[in-house]
């Protein structure tokens, strides 16, 4: 393999400390262009002789999990990760641009997803993905065929296992994403959720009414749980920023914890999201509200990366709930999620009457 460092140039965003290139990356153009861009803002960039991310971190489980943090593989997506699956009650289907994410969440759902180190893995093969959509047109179960939902089209979520947003300085991938929908003559849409910031690369971009961008959010006090984010009051803005562009925006709040406190916190919220998004004309937004849930191996692998994080995987306020798989995760008993869901519906008919309720989980 081979590594080269140059000066850095001005960083803007987040930025790995080191990027690995495999060999089958270097075929796409895609993929050398994240590489030359990473080297430019003095990311270490390492050539990989073929494809294999065979790493050593530190033998330490925290710093190991630093390490990889800070690393970014740029890799192909082999076809079983370009054959799309549904994703339920968001959009018909999952399309990844990359998996993992550089922030620092201590409820993260991907940490019982995801195997091995937490290292984010980018993809190279853009065109690959691209091209395979449109055989998913008028496939789907969500908005597909839903009255409720048809002016959506076929609905494609691109932050599944990811924050799209976050990475963009390096890839580049969503607007490629965000403009090849545009030119794209179909029923069909492109949704992202973010909890960084930094839009300005997309505002102008030929997006044709096709994408919804969502902030997801949690009051300000819960910051301590969403480490290395963007602050609410600029996601908020640059999700006002999106719509006075032309997108379509949407609310994420998400995940919901019931933490003491809770209704001043996200009555608060809502009232901030409320102020941001005020003006704003003909204001397409939608809100999406999710509770916080875990399971037992991802509130393991959670503890052992946030082993002083205070939030509460004690199983209070708790019942099982078993996905159509069998698997188990932790929700919110019937009375927390009844309390929950009534405030957040009343709250939001007062505040932001023109938004629209998705779904509640």
């Amino acid at each position: 393999m081979s590594a080269v460092r140059p000066a850095g140039a001005a960083r803007r965003g987040w930025w790995p400390k080191r990027l690995l290139l495999t060999r089958a990356a270097r075929d796409w153009a895609h993929g050398r262009a994240m590489a030359e861009r990473a080297a430019a803002a003095g990311t270490e960039v390492i050539e990989l002789d073929g494809d294999r991310l065979s790493l050593r971190f530190s033998e330490d489980p925290r710093r190991a999990y630093v390490e990889a943090k800070a690393t970014v593989a740029v890799v192909v997506a082999p076809p079983s990760k370009r054959r799309l699956q549904p994703i339920a009650p968001s959009a018909d289907w999952r399309v990844d641009l990359a998996e993992g994410c550089p922030a620092h969440c201590s409820y993260c759902y991907l940490a019982g997803s995801l195997k091995g180190p937490p290292i984010t893995r980018v993809y190279a093969n853009l065109p690959e993905i691209l091209n395979a959509l449109p055989a998913y047109l008028g496939q789907g179960q969500v908005t597909s065929r839903s009255a409720a939902r048809a002016g959506e089209g076929t609905s494609f979520e691109a932050s599944c296992y990811t924050d799209p947003l976050a990475l963009e300085p390096l890839t580049g991938s969503l607007a490629a994403m965000i403009a090849w929908f545009g030119g794209w003559e179909a029923a069909a849409s492109l949704r992202f959720t973010s909890k960084f910031a930094d839009v300005t690369p997309l505002l102008a971009l030929a997006h044709g009414g096709r994408t919804r961008m969502r902030a997801s959010l949690n009051p300000r006090g819960y910051a301590r749980f969403e480490g290395g984010t963007a602050p609410v009051a600029a996601r908020l803005r640059a999700l006002r920023a999106m719509a006075e562009a032309g997108y379509r925006i949407g609310l994420t709040i998400a995940p919901i914890i019931a933490a003491p406190g809770w209704e001043s916190a996200y009555g608060a919220l809502i009232d901030e999201a409320a102020a941001a998004l005020h003006g704003v004309p003909a204001l397409d937004c939608t809100i999406e509200l999710i509770t916080h849930r875990y399971n037992p191996g991802s509130k393991a692998v959670l503890q052992s990366w946030y082993p002083g994080s205070d939030l509460d995987m004690s199983g209070q306020d708790r019942t099982t709930k078993r996905t159509r798989f069998g698997a188990e995760k932790q929700v919110y008993d019937a009375a927390t999620m009844r309390a929950l869901r009534g405030f957040f519906e009343q709250r939001l008919a007062d505040r932001l009457p023109a938004a629209r309720i998705l779904y509640w989980t």
